[in-house]
């Protein structure tokens, strides 16, 4: 007997429209602020060539530190930058100096991994007139330490070894520059870092935008105080803390889920301005287009500071020129 075809399904076609397209008004400049990134006078300062070694130490315990602290943080930001090892950025500074003629000593790799571990990273954020406030947008995303890569775990799955760090970021929304930045374990809540992270920045902040992670009674409360305007989402059937009749101040974590009731989720994202804070996840797909998603560190304070390096790093770029886009028809 024959086999009955059986007709297969048709494939529905998707209802969303194609995806936007953008062009770039500053094309010009945004190609010479990229081609800049490249430029070694733009990582390697006259003021760390003048203080590259410190000058004799007498009276102090223990063997006297060689090379500033400035030289150790260019050497790794080399580092970072062109994703050099330690012995290889060695190597660079070596024929660098050599190319320059520049006669100074060179940091071997012993040197960087142990002063690296106390290393303070400055993340050089372009100043800005003390009128201007400033809007907060904060995200967390994973580096991996060590582990399967995409294609191994897609065919065969992960291991119990495979780990990873949470980079926290707090973003100008304006800029797009970092204003600080917090490495942890994969354990810890993004919520127990929203204040740490606000903590660093010394500037005026007017709001501070976030997803659901961030969404607490303790963050709204704290951030009021400080006269800090919150656009974070509630939680699905999330209930007001304070019952409107009753008499009293109301929370702002009350207004917005009374809000979201009256208008719905969809329209209140537009009133606040929430859906500005993607341009947190865009800061995050710099890091890790430009860097890599991994950390070549083993130990948890070289970690950070590998971290706090590609975030100080990225700073330079962004103020080097960023693209202005706009919508175009498709």
């Amino acid at each position: 007997m024959k086999k009955k075809h059986t007709a297969r399904p048709e494939k529905r076609r998707s209802s969303k429209g194609s995806k936007s397209k953008y062009r770039i008004r500053n094309w010009a400049e945004y190609n010479r602020s990229l081609k800049q990134r490249g430029s070694l006078t733009l990582w390697v300062e006259n003021e760390a060539l003048d203080q590259w070694t410190n000058p004799a130490q007498t009276g102090k315990p223990g063997r006297p530190t060689l090379y500033h602290d400035l030289a150790i943080l260019t050497a790794l930001t080399l580092a970072a930058v062109f994703g050099l090892k330690l012995r290889q950025t060695a190597g660079f500074l070596v024929s660098l100096f050599r190319i320059m003629k520049i006669e100074q000593p060179v940091p071997d790799s012993s040197t960087l991994c142990r002063r690296r571990k106390k290393l303070k990273v400055p993340l050089r954020v372009a100043k800005r007139s003390k009128d201007e406030p400033i809007h907060v947008v904060v995200d967390s995303t994973g580096l991996k330490i060590y582990g399967e890569g995409e294609w191994k775990v897609r065919q065969h799955g992960y291991s119990k070894r495979r780990t990873w760090r949470k980079l926290h970021l707090a973003v100008d929304e304006k800029t797009g520059e970092i204003l600080s930045e917090e490495l942890t374990e994969n354990g810890v809540h993004d919520g127990d870092m929203a204040l740490p992270l606000v903590d660093q920045i010394e500037d005026e902040i007017s709001q501070f935008s976030g997803d659901g992670a961030y969404d607490s009674h303790a963050i709204h409360d704290e951030l009021e105080q400080r006269g800090i305007e919150t656009t974070i989402p509630p939680r699905r059937g999330s209930r007001t803390r304070r019952h409107g009749n009753c008499k009293g101040k109301k929370g702002r974590r009350d207004k917005i889920v009374r809000r979201i009731r009256k208008v719905g989720r969809k329209r209140w994202k537009e009133e606040s301005g929430y859906h500005r804070r993607s341009l947190s996840e865009t800061a995050m797909f710099r890091i890790k287009t430009i860097f890599g998603d991994h950390l070549s560190a083993r130990k948890l304070e070289n970690q950070r500071v590998e971290a706090a390096l590609r975030c100080r790093a990225l700073n330079r770029m962004t103020n080097q020129g960023m693209p202005d886009s706009y919508k175009v028809a498709a």
